[in-house]
């Protein structure tokens, strides 16, 4: 019987493919389900033997772990280095899309709070 062993949804493509190398490096049989044209289904990779769990499990686990090592101290040398994306510069990218956001914002708490006013009024 086939064993879900971990959850693709919400995971960087890098993050699935180095998961993909190291199950295949340290020999262990999967398959992948993909979630589908809607993203409705469950995407994630699944052990072919129930034997092969907690190996594989404790394989992901350190990577994960030595992954966030080597994000974190990325992370950090890109903020010393002033390179981190602010706010500022994610609006300044691209502009157009921050004032359609921020108008369909301010329809929508308009269209949320008025009713209330005309209440007490």
């Amino acid at each position: 019987m086939s064993t879900l062993l971990f959850s693709l949804r919400n995971v960087p493509d890098d993050e699935a493919e180095e998961i993909r190398r190291l199950l295949t490096s340290n020999e262990i049989e999967f398959y992948e389900t993909p979630a589908g044209k809607w993203g409705i289904s469950a995407p994630a990779i699944w052990l072919q033997d129930k034997n092969e769990l907690q190996k594989a499990k404790s394989l992901i686990e350190a990577y994960q772990q030595e992954r966030f090592v080597r994000c974190r101290q990325e992370f950090e040398s890109r903020k010393r280095q002033g390179k981190n994306k602010t706010i500022v510069d994610a609006i300044a990218e691209n502009p157009l899309r921050f004032v359609v956001y921020f108008a369909v914002i301010v329809v929508v708490l308009y269209f949320s709070i008025v009713p209330f006013f005309r209440l007490g009024g």
